[in-house]
């Protein structure tokens, strides 16, 4: 998508854009606004160790964030305690503060609630309390967070604060992820054989265990498919990936993070279903890519999944997700006329009716 002219960039004020996760759909986010904001400044980190970004990135970045002089909006994700930077650098202060959920930590999955170290969700509730603005990319996202402050809240031993979620809720908004659908392929020389795809980060949190759970008992089963298996892996890759590059050698046709963004579009418009099977999602632009590119979803009937994909794309065990993969095996011309009959408003989650809200939060008053 081209950046705007120079009459709507002269209306934008100077943002400081940061960052403390530098990658994934935080990187692609970012790249999308400082294309669209000529007048910027922008600090990042690299994508590495994520516990220790959001431990940690305040007292890291207020070395590395240059002195304020023209700046008025500082844009900054959920990673970073925004009160600790702030203490730290008073100067930003007194910029408009809008900080961006691409997830919260409030209801990462845990066993037992009493066991969750609640230092991330903490982080990002005092972040909420010093920002002026508080946007997320999913309604999911919004009222899994602010509901859950009581929650957090109550594990604190004593002088538990009552009522943060109502401070909080004000200032927040929902605007969906900006996606490019101009460049994502239609679907074109797919495989007679079912392809799979799923195009997730390489976590705990994405729940790998359970997909090739699935895809083993297809494979026991006697069900032909082929399977790519992509997103960006980082220093801790959990071992069941190592497990199943062995185990799916004659099935495997893409293993690993594809850097080129061109190839890996032409990937996904090469298969017919893409799985998710994530306990921790808040949006999921990589599997909307895939259905704009003309796979079939399906993902569990939980978390931000029901707000975007009607209930034929959605399982609530994974024996149900084995018996539609299963059916999708037996005739993979199935999937391709699935998904001709879902209805997706992509216009909602569309880059062309998104960017000019995400500009309004830059532009002069």
């Amino acid at each position: 998508m081209e950046s705007l002219g120079n009459n709507c960039q002269n209306s934008l004020r100077k943002v400081l854009f940061v960052e403390a996760f530098y990658g994934g759909s935080h990187k692609q986010l970012l790249d999308t606004l400082v294309t669209n904001v000529t007048n910027h400044t922008i600090v990042t980190l690299r994508p590495k160790k994520w516990h220790w970004r959001a431990r940690c990135s305040a007292l890291v970045l207020s070395s590395l964030i240059p002195l304020v002089t023209t700046e008025e909006v500082f844009f900054i994700s959920s990673v970073v305690n925004l009160a600790e930077l702030l203490g730290i650098r008073p100067d930003l202060q007194i910029l408009k503060k809008i900080v961006y959920f691409h997830e919260n930590q409030l209801i990462y999955p845990v066993k037992v609630i009493k066991e969750r170290d609640i230092q991330y969700a903490y982080n990002q509730i005092v972040t909420c309390l010093a920002a002026d603005m508080v946007i997320f990319n999913s309604e999911f996202n919004k009222e899994s967070f602010l509901s859950n402050i009581g929650t957090i809240m109550k594990l604190l031993p004593d002088y538990k604060p009552k009522n943060l979620e109502f401070d909080i809720r004000p200032k927040s908004k929902v605007l969906y992820f900006p996606i490019d659908f101009s460049i994502i392929p239609s679907s074109n020389e797919v495989s007679n054989t079912l392809t799979i795809v799923w195009p997730h980060r390489w976590e705990f949190d994405k729940n790998p265990e359970c997909f090739f759970k699935v895809l083993s008992k297809l494979k026991e089963n006697s069900k032909k498919f082929l399977v790519s298996i992509l997103g960006e892996m980082f220093t801790d890759v959990p071992s069941i990936f190592a497990a199943a590059r062995e185990h799916f050698q004659t099935e495997i046709i893409n293993f690993g993070f594809v850097e080129s963004r061109e190839e890996y579009l032409k990937i996904l418009s090469r298969s017919h279903v893409v799985v998710s099977t994530a306990d921790h999602e808040f949006f999921g632009v990589s599997i909307l890519e895939a259905t704009y590119a003309g796979c079939f979803p399906l993902a569990p009937n939980k978390l931000v999944y029901p707000e975007i994909y009607p209930p034929q794309c959605l399982y609530d065990t994974e024996d149900e997700l084995y018996i539609k993969l299963c059916r999708y095996c037996d005739d993979p011309v199935l999937a391709q006329l699935d998904r001709r009959e879902i209805n997706i408003n992509f216009d909602l989650y569309s880059i062309d009716k998104l960017l000019p809200r995400y500009l309004e939060l830059f532009s002069v008053e």
